[in-house]
């Protein structure tokens, strides 16, 4: 059975912790998967690739590498590891060789919305409180929002900057799920980077927090990246 043939890790982007990943764990979970979610300090990427790599290197079979937003970033360059035989992307960054998230949101295109970034403390980014819900996670309820606007983690600019070695989406398969309705990272910058990497590109209306709104939807999609890989196993 699939379940028994791949692992799941789940690797979460910036401002935000692994818990948001808690629906789409319980519901892959309950279809029988082993599933791993990564905290990363998002400090740097290096430091957030060793932290995914942690994870990795205690799968006991072939693994599916699932990253939001940075966390693109962070699949795109851990997913070298051995173990990983597929990536999949939720509303996330698919950069190519030296880019970065830096890199990738340089130039938006004429009428993109522009994320309400906090000029930086410390080394630090943090999104407006005010505007979080609007732009983070308009289809996520009140409360929610609400509690994930005021419990941001720091997100380190040299996470921000850290640029990819070599991409994995290069040598091995790629799922990506465009985020139609994204007030972060453009839905025309998401098909732009599925398409160049080749991916597998399934589209749904969800705002840039998807996987905490509408976690039935994300694990149905990882669900399907698991099937579609474990044919080729």
């Amino acid at each position: 059975m699939i379940k028994d043939r791949l692992s799941i890790v789940l690797v979460h982007g910036g401002f935000v912790d692994g818990s948001g990943w808690r629906g789409v764990f319980h519901l892959l979970a309950e279809a029988g998967f082993h599933v791993t979610v990564v905290q990363n300090p998002t400090i740097s990427l290096e430091g957030d690739v060793a932290a995914t790599h942690l994870a990795l290197d205690v799968q006991d079979r072939p693994t599916l590498l699932v990253g939001h937003s940075y966390g693109g970033v962070v699949i795109t360059e851990a997913g070298r590891h051995p173990s990983v035989v597929g990536l999949a992307y939720v509303a996330a960054f698919a950069p190519d060789k030296g880019e970065s998230v830096s890199s990738l949101i340089q130039n938006p295109p004429p009428g993109a919305p522009v994320p309400p970034i906090l000029p930086p403390r410390n080394g630090f980014l943090f999104l407006d409180n005010t505007k979080f819900q609007a732009s983070f996670a308009a289809d996520v309820d009140n409360d929610e929002a609400g509690f994930m606007a005021h419990s941001q983690v720091p997100w380190g600019i040299g996470a921000l900057e850290g640029s990819v070695s070599e991409p994995a989406w290069k040598t091995k398969p790629s799922f990506y799920l465009v985020a139609a309705d994204d007030k972060m990272i453009p839905p025309p910058a998401q098909r732009n980077m599925a398409a160049r990497a080749g991916s597998t590109i399934t589209e749904h209306a969800g705002s840039h927090a998807v996987y905490v709104s509408q976690p039935r939807t994300v694990a149905a999609f990882i669900e399907r990246a698991a099937q579609e890989l474990a044919k080729r196993l």
